[in-house]
Parts: C-alpha cells; structure tokens; sequence
C-alpha cells in the first residue's frame, strides 16, 4: 500500500518531468508498434520457443528480438506488453499526423480504437505467458482488427501524404 501511495505520489509531482512528442504517429507506428505487432504474430504460424539465435551469433547483439537474449515466447510478452503500453503514446497531445495533422486524440473513436490496442496487447500477453499457441492463433484476428479499425478511419492508403484525414 505504501509503494503505491508513493508512486501516485511520484506521478503527480510538480517535478515530474512533462511529457515530449519527438515522433510523428507514422515513426511511432513504423518504429514501435509495428515490430511489436509482428513479434506477437509470428506466433500465430511458428512456435516461439522454437527460435534460436544464428550459430556463432551473441543474443544480446541480435536485431530479431525472437533470437534475442529475451526471445523465444518471452519476446512475444514483451511485444505484446509493448503494443498495450503504446496505446499511452497514442494518446500523448501534441502528436502530429506524417502529413502534420493533429492526432485525433479528442476524437472518441480515437479513444475507443486505442483502448481495443491495449486490451488486444494484453490478451496476447496473457497468451504468451501462458506459451498458448492456439489461442495466440485466435488473437491474431483481435489484434488485427484493433488495429485495423483504426487504419480504416484515419489512413489513406491511395494518399500516403493524406494521414490522418
């Protein structure tokens, strides 16, 4: 009880640092939710623990987080525990779109579409801790369409410029 306190605490001092913006929501997506979207996808077809790194390869130097020294079914965690702790960066203000647009974050489908990211990130992770490959398969489609309800509504594919329109 008093860890929390303190944390609470922590959270709502006036010397907390504020928040910064140092990416558009297209390099937050290519650079942070993306990879990790794949991670937790690649154990839909293949069984996780089955990765192993490159012969003669160090697993802290890997750039495949599945042949990493966290990889196999933990890098699926971790990825799936990333694309829930995105959904904050989603809706930090002062985020702008890659064509410079405001991130819709006033916008309540915006917050509802977020949130699925988040729900459908903790369910995968519930999943990998549990090292389920069938119901990994059967998140997939969840994971997809949070994301995808997203993409529907706010990118233009035939205008890559028009993001966020």
């Amino acid at each position: 009880m008093l860890a929390a306190s303190a944390l609470s605490l922590a959270q709502t001092s006036s010397t907390s640092p504020a928040q910064e913006v140092h990416a558009n929501l297209n390099q937050l997506m290519r650079g942070v939710l993306y990879p990790a979207a794949n991670v937790v996808f690649f154990a839909q077809a293949d069984n996780p623990a089955d990765v192993k790194p490159a012969i003669g390869q160090d697993p802290s130097m890997a750039t495949d987080p599945l042949a990493s020294t966290f990889g196999g079914w933990q890098a699926v965690e971790n990825a799936a525990l990333a694309l829930s702790e995105s959904a904050n960066l989603l809706l930090v203000p002062g985020r702008v779109c890659s064509n410079g647009a405001p991130v819709p974050i006033t916008d309540p489908a915006w917050a509802t579409f977020v949130q699925e990211v988040r729900d459908a990130g903790m369910k995968a992770y519930k999943a990998a801790q549990a090292k389920d490959q069938d119901k990994m398969i059967e998140l997939s489609e969840t994971v997809s369409a949070a994301c995808g309800h997203c993409h529907r509504k706010w990118r233009d594919r035939k205008a890559p410029a028009n993001r966020c329109k």
